[in-house]
């Protein structure tokens, strides 16, 4: 069953054949619990979206309806995780762990004061980080509906993005085999200039 769902994309033509429209819910649920769940951050992202995009350009399944769900479930994930992060979160900090002390916090609290809405939006494109971003934000006390904005782009861009890219080029042995580390490229490229930032300032304090 854990294999099942950790290559649901590799199984996700055969389900459409099987089980019809009950592949939309499957699918809805899977990016659900990839966002909104930080212990599930291994459940298919990026290439699911991809496949789903590929089978609806055969005919399989509808493009709009795919989307449109999977975007809904990404936005509730993300704020499902910003809730649990929000409420239990900061109990993780605490000057007896060595990791997680009070200053990480209030360092993590000013990054996200000055750079959440970018780090919520481009972590979209970055598995494990996506799962992980919301979480922080909610710890962070982001501001709820700053939060939901960006992390509304990100879900929009993010589905809009891949679903389409496989309609369109779901047949292209080169993307499909290589996906990850073209999005995990893209994704570096956007963020780059949050890390020269970041290094600027971190230089002129230490100076």
């Amino acid at each position: 069953m854990l294999d099942f769902f950790l290559h649901l994309d590799q199984h996700l033509l055969s389900l459409v054949a099987d089980h019809g429209v009950w592949v939309y819910a499957l699918v809805f649920a899977v990016i659900f619990c990839e966002t909104g769940l930080i212990i599930m951050p291994f459940l298919p992202g990026d290439s699911l979206l991809f496949i789903t995009g590929a089978i609806a350009g055969s005919g399989h399944l509808n493009p709009w309806a795919a989307g449109a769900g999977i975007a809904t479930a990404a936005l509730l994930g993300d704020n499902l995780n910003y809730w649990i992060g929000r409420r239990y979160g900061t109990r993780l900090f605490n000057e007896r762990s060595r990791w997680l002390r009070r200053e990480h916090l209030a360092r993590t609290e000013a990054f996200y004061a000055h750079h959440g809405g970018k780090m919520v939006m481009l972590a979209r494109f970055v598995p494990l980080v996506r799962t992980f971003a919301p979480f922080v934000a909610g710890i962070s006390h982001m501001p709820w509906i700053v939060f939901t904005g960006f992390s509304l782009m990100g879900a929009l861009l993010w589905t809009g993005g891949l679903v389409s890219l496989g309609y369109f080029l779901g047949n292209v042995p080169f993307l499909r085999d290589h996906l990850e580390i073209i999005i995990l490229g893209v994704a570096a490229v956007m963020l780059l200039p949050v890390l020269w930032r970041l290094v600027r300032r971190r230089t002129r304090d230490a100076l």
